[in-house]
């Protein structure tokens, strides 16, 4: 993929002082044609790339872009849970909503919904984990300073919401007794 569009795309970036979102809404784009499968709808590794986008604009909030990361540093996702629940066709309009779970000095826990953009109906959701890493290294790293106020912050906004019910859910065929 061509990386031009990340440099070129408009990123809301936290300034001192602004209202903090609960939860945070820094994503909106439309179901691109590439994206939309044989049955005529989007197809499901197209959610988690739209998530990823949604992932982008927050890291971009937060004060991780090209600077920080040539400077060794990153976030690499190492668990992902999706939801699907309705369907989203070419051209439809979607927004993301985002959550902050948890924190620590090399962990960022959230979790993404995504909604029509014109109904409001709740399309899909992910949950994931995520690790800072100096790439140069190739290990885990404490979060930089900066960055890692943002977040401490955003989180301290988001520790009252409720948290959404598919957190923490896990997959299982239950045997029958």
């Amino acid at each position: 993929m061509d990386n031009e569009i990340y440099l070129t795309r408009e990123y809301q970036r936290y300034a001192e002082g602004t209202e903090i979102g609960a939860p945070l809404q820094l994503y909106r784009c439309e179901v691109s044609p590439d994206w939309v499968d044989y049955n005529g709808h989007m197809s499901e590794s197209f959610f988690l790339f739209a998530f990823g986008d949604a992932s982008d604009a927050l890291f971009r909030y937060v004060g991780i872009d090209e600077a920080y990361r040539a400077s060794g540093n990153s976030f690499y996702t190492v668990e992902t849970h999706i939801n699907y629940f309705l369907e989203a066709s070419e051209g439809e309009p979607l927004y993301f909503t985002t959550q902050l779970l948890g924190l620590d000095e090399k962990r960022l826990h959230f979790f993404h919904s995504m909604y029509h953009g014109e109904t409001d109906a709740l399309l899909a959701t992910t949950e994931q984990m995520l690790l800072h890493v100096d790439m140069e290294a190739g290990k885990t790293a404490p979060i930089r300073a900066e960055v890692h106020g943002v977040l401490e912050k955003i989180m301290q906004r988001h520790t009252d919401m409720p948290k959404p019910a598919q957190v923490g859910r896990v997959m299982a065929v239950k045997a029958k007794s």
